[in-house]
């Protein structure tokens, strides 16, 4: 569920592996270029599409004999989309989110939508490291598969892995959700490092103290410390900020290039995640009374207009204390 990069790869790597799939997307006319084509030409360019993939604008022709629905569509549309499974019959079907991001006007995360719309459905989300087109070429990637029922990780760990995806399993799925959202407003940051100028140094000390703020805000949510170290935490946030065509490092550079958010994201046929759930991130640092100072700061230069310069004047010149 989801024509964009992430859920065309995901669509392929499961034909690939011999699985029917029914690719579903909100606009009939995307779906009928993809039809066509058998290409993903504006999300993932130079990758064909295998024939055991079908094309669906229509959701429940879509579903209708599906096992499982894997939803992959920007985290703020995620609710509405969700919400329209209701009218259907969803028994004998499992749900896995690939989706990371947390809902801004809730605050919450994908799962908890999930839970709250469609009461005792199976349910799981997949993360980790997993740039689309890296995954899509064939270039050997991971990614963690999390879900309170080790039965189901299990099961969806021996459907997605291959010779070139290899999955591992977490029952942790709030740290894997959060480790996956979070990353990206990190990126962010990093990115505005890269449009400033600055070196490996300063990407270091973002890189190293955005963990430590990821780390203490899932663990005041609920999630374990290790998971935080792990392939949805360390691993994706070092990939989606050192990759040159990361959108959410790319927009942070823009940002620090000084360019204007609106600027940016109105030339995007792409979503960067981070631009919202910077939002999200910073309402729940307030909730639950954690200090993320790197996250404050994007969420400054984003929606308050801050001049970069003046967020890393103020990063660098807060109280002394302790690592």
């Amino acid at each position: 569920m989801g024509d964009g990069g992430w859920g065309t790869t995901l669509a392929v790597h499961l034909a690939k592996k011999k699985y029917k799939v029914n690719l579903w997307g909100a606009f009939p006319e995307y779906i009928a270029h993809l039809k066509k084509n058998r290409e993903n030409t504006k999300f993932l360019p130079g990758i064909k599409i295998p024939l055991n993939v079908i094309f669906f604008s229509h959701l429940r022709k879509a579903i209708k004999d599906a096992e499982l629905l894997v939803l992959a569509i920007p985290s703020q549309y995620a609710a509405p989309v969700i919400h329209r499974l209701k009218k259907f019959d969803l028994s004998q079907k499992i749900i896995l989110s690939v989706i990371k991001g947390v809902e801004t006007g809730t605050l919450l995360r994908v799962s908890e939508i999930i839970r709250k719309e469609l009461k005792g459905i199976p349910l799981a989300v997949l993360s980790g490291p997993t740039i689309a087109m890296e995954v899509a070429r064939g270039i050997p990637s991971t990614a963690v598969i999390a879900s309170p029922d080790g039965k189901i990780a299990k099961a969806l760990q021996k459907i997605f892995n291959s010779e070139t995806f290899r999955i591992y399993t977490n029952a942790d799925i709030v740290g894997v959700e959060l480790g996956g959202s979070i990353k990206n407003v990190i990126a962010l940051a990093c990115g505005v490092c890269d449009g400033l100028g600055f070196g490996t140094n300063t990407k270091a000390a973002i890189l190293t103290r955005g963990l430590a703020e990821m780390t203490r805000l899932a663990i005041a949510m609920g999630a374990k410390s290790q998971t935080l170290f792990g392939l949805s935490g360390l691993g994706d946030l070092v990939t989606t900020a050192v990759n040159p065509k990361s959108r959410n490092r790319s927009v942070g550079e823009a940002l620090g290039q000084g360019k204007s958010i609106r600027q940016i994201t109105g030339k995007m046929a792409m979503v960067a995640e981070g631009v919202t759930t910077a939002k999200a991130i910073y309402a729940l640092s307030k909730k639950y009374k954690v200090a993320m100072p790197i996250t404050r700061e994007v969420y400054n230069i984003l929606y308050k207009d801050k001049k970069p310069s003046a967020a890393v004047r103020d990063l660098m010149s807060r109280e002394l204390k302790p690592e």
